[in-house]
């Protein structure tokens, strides 16, 4: 497994650098034999020291963990053990479930022409991009946007092959948004 190991406004010592390669590499191939790769970013908020560990298994998942600390070993085990309970919990709902691989089909933004006198008070775009939406179930959808740490998720529905979007509310539920389909 590739680790890409970087530090913002903080210099990583060669201890560090080993440490935190070995503490990863155990809880990622504890679970998965094969990852393709992971990065750990280390920064500097305050007196604070910030990890997030991102983990690419070849599953096709995203896996992402964060921990602050005053120490950075105590950031990094933080951010490994919460790392290590998604892996688990993402690998038991694999075998459990046996959900197939998520499959994501390209989509593109969708470009206006609204000339700036007839907008009058509509919003200004702040940032367009595009992405690939994955095509899966809405527990799938639901478990890609917890192991990402997203606030929402927009995806197709294998069940119908419309779009759909779940969310987390405010109070921590989970929202599902399925337009009626014509």
């Amino acid at each position: 497994m590739q680790i890409l190991i970087s530090g913002q406004q903080i210099n990583l010592g060669d201890n560090f650098r080993v440490y935190a390669e070995g503490a990863l590499d155990a809880a990622v191939s504890k679970y998965f034999d094969e990852a393709v790769s992971a990065d750990i970013k280390v920064t500097k908020e305050g007196t604070d020291i910030k990890t997030e560990v991102t983990v690419h298994p070849k599953t096709g998942a995203i896996i992402r963990s964060s921990a602050i600390s005053a120490d950075a070993y105590a950031s990094l085990d933080g951010a490994v053990s919460r790392i290590s309970r998604q892996l688990r919990k993402y690998k038991n709902r694999i075998v459990d479930h046996k959900a197939p691989v998520i499959e994501m089909v390209d989509m593109s933004v969708i470009e206006t022409s609204v000339e700036t006198e007839e907008a009058g008070d509509a919003p200004i775009i702040i940032a367009e991009m595009q992405t690939q939406l994955p095509v899966c179930t809405v527990s799938e959808a639901v478990m890609k946007m917890d192991l990402e740490g997203l606030s929402a998720l927009m995806f197709k529905n294998t069940a119908h092959g419309g779009l759909n979007m779940v969310y987390r509310r405010a109070d921590g539920n989970i929202g599902w948004v399925d337009p009626k389909q014509k």
